[in-house]
Order: structure tokens, then C-alpha cells, then sequence
């Protein structure tokens, strides 16, 4: 075990990246995260360059979003289409909509499934076992294509401004790790920095509220099924709930990347 792979938890490695971000031991972090992505497709990362601050400060605010009446919610309303992937979603999912459609979503409206594209099969599958979470998501400001909805003015202040904020150092974030994946593969260190020079990611904040050990039980509803990402790079943080993208315990101070 190098010295920047701190400990291995069920095969996923958990890695120092600060000698990646100051110049110290780059080669030995990328390898470390090149070997954790083959072995598992994922790595915790520690000492990571998004400040611990900014994390919990994106917590709090996304806890008081998902703390207000589903009306206030829903004031930032989703387009009547599967390709504007802003706003917020109906409490009621008319089943010709896509599966997934980014921006604020009620708890239950969702069903992530593996692979399934037939309309009428993804409908079915929601209606069998929904997903009892709620979302929020946004994207850079300036995109034409799916510009963002927000909040009215006044209902949560600072919610958007740090919502953008985190996004763009998650963005710079991810650079940075591409930029270890690089050396990993003995690429030049900005060899996938040219696929990724336009930041069309998006920032997420998802709540599962309580739900009951029966109900889990007959598979009535679910938390989020098996599922694929299907951007490059995913960047995770959670709260010590725990178990929301793979099946092991949060490391505090981490963040979980899978590719």
C-alpha cells in the first residue's frame, strides 16, 4: 500500500490527494486513484481541493431547501418537456416523461432503473416501486440550452449563489482529478481536460425522507435503484446517513468519486 492510499474498506481505496495538488508525489496519487477505479470503479479522496467549509455551507442550505412547504418548492417549476432538465417537478408524474428529469423533484416521482429505455416499461417500473427521494439540480448560468430555474427572490436567501459557488469548484475539482487520471495512464497531465472544456455538469442536492423498514420490505418503494451514471466523473458527498451510491460507510472528510 503506497503512502497516499490511506486504507482499503471492501476493495475501495481511500487516498490522500494533497501531494497530487501540491506538486509533492502527483505520480503516486494517480496511480493510487487509477488502480482504486480499476479495482472498484470508485476511490474516496481526502485532503481533496473543495474546502470542508463549502461542503457543510452547500449542507445547510440544501437541508433548509428541502425543509420548506412543497409549495415554496415548486415555485421553481420544470418545463412541460424532457429536454430543459431545470425547475422544479409535479408531485404528480404524467408517465410520457422521461424517466429522470433533473431540477427540484418531489419524493416519489422518480424510479431509476438499469438500462430501460421503453417509455411504457419505465412508466410501469415507476408505478411498481417509486423512489422516495427529492432532488434539486442546476447547472452553470450562462447555458442557453437549459438555463436555470431558481427560487423567487427572498424565499431562501444565499441559495443560489451558493449553489453556483459549489458548482464551480466541484467543476475545478474534477479537472484536477481528470488531470490525475491522466498521469495514471501516462497521458500528458491536460490530456482530458480537452473533452471536458465545457462545464455541462450538474450539481444535484437529493434528500431521501423516512421511510419505514416495512414498507422496504414488500418492495413497494425503493431509495434509488441499481443504476449507471452516464456522465464521465461522479463526485459525491453525503451526510453520515450513509450507503446512497455504494454499499459501504462514509469516510468523514471524503468525498467519493466514481468514473
Amino acid at each position: 500500500m503506497s503512502d497516499v492510499t490511506l486504507s482499503t474498506t471492501s476493495g475501495i481505496k481511500v487516498v490522500d490527494f494533497r501531494p497530487f495538488v501540491d506538486g509533492t508525489n502527483k505520480q503516486a496519487v494517480a496511480d493510487a486513484i487509477l488502480n482504486s477505479f480499476k479495482d472498484t470503479g470508485f476511490v474516496y479522496l481526502v485532503n481533496h481541493p473543495v474546502p470542508k467549509e463549502k461542503i457543510e455551507e452547500m449542507f445547510v442550505l440544501s437541508k433548509k431547501f428541502f425543509d420548506l412547504p412543497m409549495e415554496k418548492k415548486q415555485l421553481a417549476p420544470h418545463p412541460p418537456s424532457g429536454t430543459h432538465h431545470r425547475g422544479a417537478l409535479p408531485e404528480v408524474w404524467p408517465v410520457h416523461w422521461p424517466q429522470q428529469l433533473p431540477g427540484y423533484s418531489a419524493p416519489g416521482v422518480e424510479k431509476i432503473s438499469q438500462h430501460i429505455y421503453d417509455m411504457d416499461e419505465l412508466a410501469k417500473n415507476r408505478i411498481k416501486a417509486p423512489d422516495v427521494k427529492e432532488s434539486f439540480e442546476c447547472g452553470r448560468e450562462e447555458d442557453e440550452n437549459m438555463p436555470n430555474i431558481w427560487l423567487p427572490d427572498g424565499i431562501l436567501p444565499g441559495f443560489k449563489e451558493t449553489c453556483l459557488d459549489f458548482f464551480w469548484l466541484l467543476y475545478e475539482a474534477e479537472l484536477t482529478i481528470w488531470g490525475a487520471m491522466a498521469l495514471g495512464f501516462k497521458l500528458p497531465e491536460d490530456y482530458f481536460k480537452a473533452y471536458h472544456t465545457k462545464p455541462d455538469n450538474q450539481l444535484r442536492l437529493l434528500h431521501y425522507p423516512s421511510v419505514t423498514a416495512e414498507d422496504l420490505a414488500k418492495e413497494t418503494i425503493t431509495r434509488i435503484g441499481a443504476h449507471s451514471d452516464f456522465g464521465s466523473m461522479t463526485l459525491l458527498m453525503q451526510d453520515d446517513v450513509g450507503g446512497l451510491e455504494i454499499e459501504n460507510p462514509q469516510k468523514p472528510g471524503t468525498f467519493t468519486a466514481s468514473f
